[in-house]
């Protein structure tokens, strides 16, 4: 999301940093490229202006001219004024209520609401703990509702049903009182989307909202529109009293405006990102990670709390005893380890939180990517199990059967081959060295 923006931000940061003397100029120039990479990337005005002028008091002030490193104390004033347009820390759901705890989502169609739905109930059932019901209000959109039942019969939370003929208000209701009287803790409710905003849109949803009275009423918004997303959650903010923001698409090619504007603009926090299109795919929006990632100083915390939470442990731990036992790591392990990959979100994700990376030069980052680590799991699948147990097997008809079945061509399997060599002698240093098991636990996914 914050690639072109990070990428300008921490060129212009890294030339003053090293600096031991910051001078009128130099600031000058700095606070220029910093409100053009900020413009380029769809931030709204009055927040760049704002933005720009906090940064300016601050570097010319006595916190940074008399620091030991003036350089060096200019990025950090950067970094705090990014978490701080965004929020400072992490606000988190108020569930603090009696049962059920209701939460009205809103925003424009398209949005990617309804799916955000069932992604926050996920996050509601596994992070949480909670028993949660779903159901639509969305009577213009049979599709929404169906699109609805089915994500909530995949993640294995309660639906209530509902449909175009009856009024989004006593859908709200009934679905509140049903989950009463189960016992239910949450009620996320789905509303109806329009292209754009209008009256009769806004009158519907606050008449929901007046009926319902959540404790929760969040915009959903997609990341991609730019400053449109922050004029429709002005919008939304004025006609509803939102508690918080969801932004969308994160993951796409957005420019990662929509960030840093939407909470300065609406005064409430941005509390979720999506960040793909399962629904796993949801995180907990902690200003302060973000603005690290912006500047191109990773995000380690959530690559770890992702990591505690995707993995599987168990697999994790069995192929740490069977490489401390001097077994050799295999084809078949690889294998898992690509899964495991993917359930954190890909490669690309996990490389996003790494410091450093968007200072890579563009070739050597596409060398490794999502698309090459499908390739070599479609490789992998076309062999047999003696095969990925014993590569050293295969002989040139079985690379041939093997490009044939996976769509590759030999090179690409005598490639695979070749790196999994390196790798297996790596593994083998690393059960030596003693760290293998502690590492394969806590970072499966890293090998």
């Amino acid at each position: 999301m914050f690639d072109n923006l990070s990428q300008r931000l921490g060129n212009t940061l890294r030339s003053i940093s090293g600096k031991g003397r910051l001078t009128d100029k130099n600031i000058k120039d700095t606070m220029r490229e910093i409100r053009k990479a900020l413009l380029e990337a769809d931030v709204a005005w009055p927040v760049v202006k704002q933005f720009i002028n906090d940064i300016r008091k601050r570097a010319i002030g006595r916190e940074v001219m008399t620091s030991i490193n003036p350089g060096q104390a200019l990025v950090k004033i950067v970094q705090e004024e990014l978490t701080h347009i965004m929020g400072e820390a992490n606000a988190a759901l108020n569930l603090k209520t009696t049962p059920p705890a209701v939460i009205l989502m809103a925003g424009l169609q398209g949005s990617g609401k309804t799916t955000t739905v069932a992604k926050l109930a996920r996050w509601l059932k596994e992070t949480q703990k909670k028993s949660v019901l779903v159901t639509s209000a969305d009577v213009y959109r049979p599709a929404a509702i169906k699109q609805l039942e089915t994500l909530a019969g995949e993640i294995e939370v309660d639906f209530f049903p509902s449909d175009e003929k009856q009024k989004p208000t006593k859908i709200a209701k009934d679905a509140i009182a049903h989950a009463k009287s189960k016992h239910l803790e949450v009620v996320l409710v789905d509303t109806a989307g329009r292209l754009h905003i209008d009256a009769e849109m806004m009158d519907e949803i606050k008449a929901i909202h007046k009926a319902i009275n959540p404790i929760e009423t969040l915009f959903v918004v997609d990341s991609m529109t730019g400053q449109d997303a922050a004029n429709s959650a002005q919008a939304f903010n004025d006609a509803l009293p939102l508690t918080g923001t969801i932004l969308t698409k994160t993951d796409g090619d957005a420019r990662g405006g929509a960030a840093l504007s939407v909470r300065m603009i609406t005064e409430k926090p941005i509390k979720f990102m999506g960040v793909g299109e399962k629904t796993d795919a949801l995180e907990a929006f902690h200003p302060d990670r973000v603005a690290s990632r912006i500047l191109g100083m990773g995000d380690v915390l959530t690559l770890v709390e992702e990591a505690e939470r995707k993995v599987d442990k168990q697999k994790a731990e069995k192929m740490a005893k069977k490489l401390k036992k001097g077994k050799g790591f295999d084809l078949e392990d690889f294998r898992d380890q690509l899964i495991q990959m993917r359930n954190m979100g890909g490669i690309s994700s996990m490389l996003s939180k790494l410091p450093g990376v968007p200072n890579i030069p563009d070739a050597a980052q596409e060398q490794v990517n999502d698309k090459s680590l499908v390739r070599i799991e479609a490789i992998i699948n076309s062999m047999t199990k003696k095969e990925r147990r014993s590569p050293d097997l295969i002989n040139g008809s079985r690379k041939q059967r093997i490009a044939n079945g996976s769509g590759t061509e030999i090179q690409d399997i005598n490639r695979l081959l070749k790196q999994f060599k390196h790798m297996q002698k790596m593994m083998k240093k690393m059960a030596k060295g003693g760290g293998m098991a502690k590492m394969m636990r806590n970072f499966p996914g890293m090998q």
